[in-house]
């Protein structure tokens, strides 16, 4: 019987990372362009392309759409199905980048960042949605953790290869070598996945106010994301205007930090199990505290910054990834895409506040400040997150949630 089902497992541990690398490349394009927008903050500022205020904006206007298209994302991918939410996904991408590549000033390129928020809006519905349906539950925590380092794979690629690609080509190649890579990625995803059932017409009617577990995890996320928001936009702008570095070093430390959310991200969901991933959000926020204040003590000891990108990326990049696995374990049934948005709202809405709460202190140059207002960011999501894992242990273990 071992020799008959040996294959099948091989066969099944294949088909499980084939799904997985396209997710996580999924997760990548879809955000993708702030990334790119933050690795090339250094150069785009210097050539007048955008100041360190609509730098910030960039920020607030990607994630604004993609928080208020969110509840709507979510309810569009439990009627029509992950394959083809995850194809437009990939192809809006495409669209946003080539129009950022192409936009003359400010005005359109911040268009084309509003409309990227339809994929951010899309991604964690559909990939949760995707995993649901085709990964058992005992890989799930491990799936999810690998697909949702695929946000800091886009980090990795903004500021390393893409970077060194701009210094060849320009920041405009750059970013149209990505729409072309996004655009190969919906045409992977069109091939590779199965077909989606026929779309619901009149799906049950759901609540878009969060509930519950739900509503604590998404104002978790709001605190959380609004610390790691800035952190992405202006920590190569801060290695470059105030430690001195060149623009290729400064969109090191958004490689760096992406590198270390990734083995954050993987390490920490593999750890998520029922009775256990209550705990982790908040003991996660609470170490993102002394990163960011290792952000400001960067000012007097330069080397810091590195240190403060690696700790930023391992706790406070990771807590998002651990928030997306309890959302499957407590998702209600039926409503995995809806509940994931609902959480992915408050991610969002946290993204579109922080960077212009962290803008002014940037033209002033008073970063120090700026980095321990990220530091009070991360320890507000740390408190809520405590609060409610000690009343999720007064009420009991829970069981993981159906699709």
């Amino acid at each position: 019987m071992a020799e008959r089902t040996a294959p099948a497992k091989t066969a099944a541990a294949g088909a499980d990372g084939r799904l997985t690398a396209l997710l996580t490349s999924a997760m990548a394009f879809s955000m993708l362009q702030l990334f790119l927008l933050g690795a090339f903050g250094p150069r785009l500022v210097d050539q007048s392309v955008l100041s360190p205020t609509l730098l910030g904006l960039t920020t607030t206007i990607g994630f604004g759409a993609a928080a208020l298209l969110s509840p709507v994302g979510g309810r569009v991918v439990d009627r029509t199905g992950p394959r083809r939410s995850l194809v437009a996904l990939l192809l809006v991408s495409a669209a946003a980048l080539a129009l950022i590549g192409a936009a003359p000033g400010p005005g359109l390129l911040l268009a084309a960042v509003a409309l990227g928020g339809l994929p951010q809006a899309l991604a964690n519905p559909a990939t949760n949605k995707a995993i649901l349906a085709a990964v058992p539950p005992a890989r799930r925590g491990s799936v999810t953790g690998m697909k949702q380092s695929g946000v800091q794979l886009g980090a990795f690629a903004a500021g390393l290869p893409l970077a060194a690609l701009a210094g060849c080509i320009g920041w405009r190649g750059a970013v149209w070598t990505a729409a072309a890579a996004a655009a190969s990625a919906a045409l992977w995803a069109h091939r590779a996945l199965p077909a989606d059932p026929p779309a619901k017409s009149a799906p049950p009617p759901a609540p878009l106010v969060p509930r519950g577990a739900i509503a604590w995890l998404a104002v978790f996320s709001l605190f959380l994301g609004s610390g790691i928001a800035s952190v992405n936009t202006y920590v190569a702008l801060f290695g470059a205007r105030e430690l001195g570095m060149g623009p290729a070093a400064a969109a090191g430390l958004v490689a760096v930090l992406g590198v270390a959310g990734i083995a954050g991200r993987v390490g920490w969901s593999r750890a998520a199990r029922p009775g256990r991933a209550e705990r982790l959000p908040g003991a996660l926020a609470a170490g993102a505290v002394p990163a960011a204040c290792l952000l400001a003590a960067a000012l007097y000891v330069h080397p810091l910054v590195w240190v403060a990108a690696v700790a930023v990326g391992v706790f406070a990049v990771s807590a998002n990834a651990v928030s997306m696995v309890l959302v499957m374990q407590r998702a209600a049934p039926g409503r995995a895409g809806q509940d994931s948005a609902l959480v992915a709202a408050g991610f969002f809405a946290g993204f579109a506040i922080g960077p212009p709460l962290f803008a002014p202190l940037a033209e002033a140059g008073r970063y120090g400040q700026g980095w321990l207002l990220v530091a009070a960011e991360f320890a507000a999501a740390g408190a809520l997150a405590t609060a409610w894992a000690v009343r999720e242990r007064r009420r009991g273990p829970r069981t993981e949630a159906p699709a």
